[in-house]
């Protein structure tokens, strides 16, 4: 593990596209029990090189009623986002991850992490590339479908937005996400003993 984990940290795939540079950003270890696959990070996790180290790790954090000590404790927690690197600023926020970032490394990390029990996919990206076929949250073309249905997908799975600011709208058009999904969430976080 901490060899692949010392390659992807060395990446230089994407370097040219990138307007800060390289600066890949991963947390793993084989003991992880939660998986968090998000997007990329942002400006702010590129500068510090800690993972959700802004205002949506707040929120998150806040969602999964994790402190950071235990949200840190790559023992307990892995963070695997879609792109690895800051891939830059677009029209509306950053830019989608890299694409070269998750056929090149994910499953080579997955595999190393033979303890996961439960994966967040946070965000569109992440869920378009890991709900594929024979998924039961497939047929729910939008994020606001699939995170509904969270309840329907398998045990291991679990939906989710992407916890920004930006996202406040969407948050206050959709209160059944912290009335009953969030609640969901935190009974299966306390399942896998965190």
């Amino acid at each position: 593990m901490i060899e692949l984990l010392d390659q992807i940290r060395s990446c230089r795939l994407c370097e040219k596209a990138l307007p800060l540079g390289p600066r890949p950003i991963v947390q793993a270890s084989a003991d992880s029990k939660l998986l968090i696959i998000g997007q990329a990070p942002g400006s702010k996790v590129h500068h510090s090189g800690i993972p959700w180290d802004d205002p949506s790790g707040d929120r998150l954090r806040e969602w999964l009623k994790l402190d950071k000590e235990t949200f840190y404790n790559d023992n307990k927690i892995a963070i695997m986002p879609m792109g690895f690197c800051y891939p830059g600023k677009g029209r509306s926020g950053d830019n989608p991850p890299r694409p070269e970032c998750a056929p090149t490394w994910h499953e080579r990390l997955l595999n190393e992490m033979p303890s996961i029990q439960l994966t967040l996919l946070i965000g569109q990206y992440a869920q378009r590339y890991y709900l594929n076929q024979g998924q039961v949250l497939v047929n729910y073309k939008t994020l606001t479908e699939r995170v509904k249905n969270a309840y329907k997908a398998p045990t291991a799975i679990f939906p989710l937005p992407h916890p920004s600011p930006r996202n406040q709208l969407w948050l206050k058009k959709n209160p059944w996400f912290e009335a009953e999904t969030l609640p969901l969430l935190r009974k299966k976080l306390a399942m896998i003993n965190l």
